[in-house]
């Protein structure tokens, strides 16, 4: 289309009726989110390197505090060494998922056993492995290695409850964003909240299920029973599914963007799953296990590898976001259908 005299001001004229300022705060606020999605990502995993290892050592008597001493000032403070009593004491500690490994000294000979658990992540396995190697290189020992929780066979460096349980978040605010593009960002009443937390309970039930089918029995990629995997999956993503309700209903659509912002952004490099928790930087190490992602992917672990263990407080965690996007979905609708309300 060629323009005449005058043509510049109904060009510009076409280009802001096209592009709304609504549109334009929309693409601005996309972009800051793929932005802070590089940031996190790449400031998360860039350089990982262990730090406060929770590493219990078992040796004789006059030695065992000199050496925790030794290993607690290493350069970089990459373990939290402890004395333990035996070698029992040190696998329940890695069972219960209060310890990341164990250091079994031999006092009759010079080789000494560290004991990792796979199933928390190999990555760590191995960070800690390195860091003990070289200790023990530096005193003329050396070390053999036994993994007393391993990953199963068909979980590669036991990602497998990492990558489910982030289908489980990408599922829950799907969802949500699904119901909010089909029927308004903010339910127009309390009944209608209820009908899409109902309809998101429903949801986060069979999902729950299908993942964990696929994972388990289909793939053969994660161990443990399957209710409580259903259990875990079917709490994730009505967790995420909740907060992207509440903050669509406190921000409208715009609350579709926080949610991601939350969930993947933040949540996903923080959940400990390509690098547990001793490996992250200290700001994602913080944040991760208040998170759903974190709270999600240790609950996966501790279920398909520990028995079950350690498992309170992450799903008080997911509980807590569960019933705090309930609780704010509520009353967003309930102001919602106030103010629609004629006055008497």
């Amino acid at each position: 289309m060629v323009y005449g005299p005058g043509g510049t001001g109904r060009f510009l004229q076409e280009v802001r009726n096209a592009v709304t300022g609504r549109a334009a705060a929309l693409v601005i606020g996309a972009l800051l989110l793929q932005l802070a999605f590089i940031a996190s990502y790449v400031g998360a995993f860039h350089s990982p390197k262990p730090t406060d290892v929770r590493l219990g050592v078992v040796a004789p008597g006059p030695v065992v505090d000199q050496l925790v001493t030794k290993l607690g000032a290493l350069p970089g403070d990459p373990l939290d060494p402890s004395a333990v009593r035996d070698e029992a004491a040190a696998l329940r500690g890695i069972h219960e998922r209060e310890l990341d490994a164990a250091l079994l000294v031999e006092p009759r000979g010079t080789t000494d056993t560290l004991l990792v658990a796979g199933g928390a992540g190999a990555s760590l396995a191995q960070a800690t492995e390195a860091v003990v190697a070289r200790a023990e290189r530096a005193e003329g020992r050396t070390l053999k290695v036994a993994d007393v929780n391993p990953a199963a066979a068909g979980d590669a460096r036991g990602l497998t409850s990492f990558y489910l349980v982030v289908g489980w978040c990408v599922g829950g605010y799907l969802c949500a964003a699904i119901l909010a593009i089909s029927a308004g960002a903010r339910p127009a009443n309390p009944h209608r909240a209820v009908i899409r937390l109902g309809a998101l309970a429903l949801y986060a039930i069979t999902a729950g299920l299908v993942g964990t089918l696929i994972a388990g029995p289909i793939l053969d990629a994660l161990p443990g029973g399957i209710l409580g995997l259903w259990g875990l999956g079917a709490l994730v993503v009505f967790a995420v599914g909740a907060l992207t309700l509440a903050l669509q209903g406190l921000a409208g659509i715009v609350g579709i963007g926080l949610a991601i912002a939350i969930v993947v952004v933040l949540g996903n490099p923080s959940a400990g799953g390509a690098y547990p928790y001793p490996l992250l930087p200290p700001f994602w190490r913080a944040i991760g296990p208040a998170l759903p992602p974190g709270a999600g992917t240790w609950s996966a672990r501790s279920l398909a590898y520990f028995g079950g263990n350690g498992l309170t407080c992450p799903l008080l965690v997911l509980a807590g976001w569960a019933a705090a996007g309930t609780l704010v979905t509520l009353v967003c609708s309930a102001r919602r259908g106030g103010r629609a309300q004629p006055l008497d």
